[in-house]
């Protein structure tokens, strides 16, 4: 019948090629205009981001320069008040209810788009066609759905048109920086929301991105899935891609124990990975001891130490540092290990741009934590000595 469409499918065939068409819209976004536009992480073949940018006409609206000056606007003001969408600023229930909105309203901002919006494409098809009329996309889409799916082809349409709203705009955007877990402890207030994703194709991953924006993958712990990547796996099997960046690989060279340039660069490298790693091995066993000591009468004040005292300063309330002042005058070992923290996250701020001024200081860093008598510290002071640029076998 003409009310069923040229497929006439099931229902459940047509809930299946709902979340296919929207898979692709998904890995359009994560792979085309975030990981290679925004971030040029990887370069795609010609011929994939001219059938992204059609799939995206047709299915968002999205122009490619818009989206990708916001995108870097929002990484270079994350959680000030010229983030285009920070829910630290705005208000989660802002970002999260009225996200495409403000796409919108900062895709009109023309400063936005001149600072921000270097390098997108420009040809004949984006000026005549994708930002000439930029709702055409999305009317030919409905007329396609209705003739192939009949009357549900409207639904099928408004699924395909809510799914970016919803789920980039609003979830990421907005939940991405409010709720889920950290694996490092960069400086806006980015979380992970689920390590095995697969609507949002990689992009829950937003702790992960925003400390190393310019990798490909998003994934970092084995048990994280980054559905994106793996379609840029595929894309560069079948010579489609080129992956041009990724997170840095931490190299530890067993036995390594003298400290010299090589080191420096390399814990400069992966200071977050070895910020965390300081998070597990000093601080973590620190709290549990301290917390089996502590006076019954004092022992609340130690709830969430260890998430406390790693956390990035500029992301603490007045409660929390308050909190944080109490635990340290309860404990020496804490206020040690918290101080010998921040010290070392300001080595690289202050000496990162002259290696030998960095190299004295981790030195400084190292002779002092291993004085310290604090075991855990002297172990990890011992670990950094090992850090290379190289494996072991390089």
């Amino acid at each position: 019948m003409w009310y069923n469409g040229l497929l006439d499918l099931s229902a459940w065939q047509l809930l299946a090629v709902t979340l296919l068409i929207t898979h692709v819209t998904i890995v359009a976004v994560t792979v085309y205009l975030h990981r290679y536009s925004a971030h040029r992480a990887l370069e795609l073949h010609p011929a994939l981001k001219h059938f992204f940018r059609f799939w995206l006409w047709l299915t968002t609206a999205q122009n490619t320069r818009e989206w990708t000056a916001i995108h870097r606007k929002h990484h270079a003001k994350c959680e000030t008040v010229d983030d285009p969408h920070s829910p630290v600023i705005k208000g989660l229930r802002t970002v999260l209810l009225t996200g495409a909105e403000l796409y919108r309203a900062e895709a009109e901002n023309p400063e936005t788009l001149r600072i921000y919006g270097k390098n997108c494409p420009e040809d004949w098809l984006e000026r005549n066609v994708y930002s000439r009329f930029p709702m055409g996309g999305i009317a030919i889409m409905a007329v396609i759905d209705l003739a192939l799916f009949g009357v549900l082809g409207m639904t099928v349409w408004a699924v395909q048109m809510m799914w970016i709203p919803v789920w980039a705009a609003g979830v990421v955007n907005g939940l991405g920086h409010a709720v889920g877990y950290r694996n490092f402890e960069c400086r806006d207030a980015a979380t992970n929301l689920s390590p095995w994703g697969i609507l949002i194709g990689g992009e829950e991953l937003h702790n992960n991105h925003h400390t190393y924006p310019n990798s490909a993958k998003l994934s970092v712990k084995p048990w994280e899935f980054d559905m994106g990547w793996a379609w840029i796996q595929l894309f560069s099997f079948l010579r489609l891609a080129k992956v041009q960046r990724v997170a840095p690989i931490a190299h530890r060279v067993p036995g390594k124990g003298s400290l010299d340039m090589d080191t420096a660069m390399a814990i400069l490298n992966n200071r977050f990975q070895i910020m965390a790693q300081y998070r597990k091995l000093v601080i973590a066993p620190l709290v549990k001891q301290e917390l089996a000591k502590a006076d019954e009468s004092v022992r609340y004040q130690f709830r969430r130490a260890k998430r406390l005292l790693s956390r990035e300063t500029s992301l603490l309330d007045e409660k929390h540092q308050a909190r944080i002042q109490v635990m340290l005058e309860q404990s020496q070992a804490l206020k040690v290990i918290y101080e010998k923290r921040l010290a070392l996250q300001q080595i690289w701020v202050k000496t990162s741009s002259n290696g030998h001024d960095m190299l004295e200081a981790i030195k400084q860093w190292i002779s002092e934590a291993e004085a310290s008598g604090i075991q855990s510290l002297h172990e990890f002071a011992a670990q950094l000595k090992t850090y290379s640029l190289r494996p072991a076998n390089g």
